[in-house]
């Protein structure tokens, strides 16, 4: 089962800014991935996943809003 980007920071440790810095993601752009309101494309998923010593697959990347919520009904 994958784990939530938030829990898995919590786990290893590692501060958002921290995670920024390994990975090269913009920590604004982090910040919104944990509020729900961004998903990293597959090439910034790769770079956060090994910058967490974790597979990419492990890691749950939805967005925490239902899409209509953002496309209309």
């Amino acid at each position: 089962m994958a784990t939530s980007l938030q829990v898995l920071c919590v786990q290893k440790g590692v501060s958002l800014l921290s995670l920024s810095e390994k990975s090269g993601v913009d920590l604004q752009r982090l910040q919104a991935t944990l509020r729900g309101r961004w998903t990293p494309n597959a090439t910034q998923r790769v770079k956060i996943a090994l910058a967490l010593s974790t597979p990419s697959d492990d890691i749950a990347w939805q967005l925490g809003a239902p899409l209509k919520h953002f496309c209309g009904p």
